[in-house]
């Protein structure tokens, strides 16, 4: 399989697997809720991480597989766009605590969540 293709197919299997997985978690609110994109982004970051660390040092993943993963569907489930919009939406809203804070816990934690594996795999 080409890798573009590849991308292609992963990276809308994470999309459609993120709008999922937003939809189930802010399906009674009606404002800026962040949980579903912190939700997808730190998810998409422990599979990145299983995916680097141990794909990459203990199994051998061909190039096509291992970028349909790590670019396509990674790509795809996380969303750094989604996260800047809500932010910016608590900031102009004046939920500026909110705001803060959920840049300070998707920083942390998606870098905490690498850190982790990469010191226990």
């Amino acid at each position: 399989m080409n890798v573009i293709v590849a991308v292609f197919i992963g990276g809308g299997l994470g999309s459609i697997t993120r709008f999922s997985l937003s939809k189930f978690i802010t399906s009674n609110f009606q404002h800026i809720n962040p949980v579903a994109t912190l939700t997808s982004n730190v998810i998409s970051t422990i599979i990145l991480g299983l995916l680097l660390f141990i794909g990459s040092e203990k199994m051998a993943m061909p190039t096509t597989l291992k970028a349909m993963l790590i670019v396509g569907f990674c790509g795809g489930f996380s969303t750094f766009s989604t996260f800047s919009y809500e932010t910016f939406e608590l900031l102009k809203s004046g939920n500026y605590t909110f705001a803060i804070l959920n840049l300070l816990i998707s920083i942390f934690l998606a870098l905490a969540v690498l850190f982790i594996l990469a010191r226990s795999l």
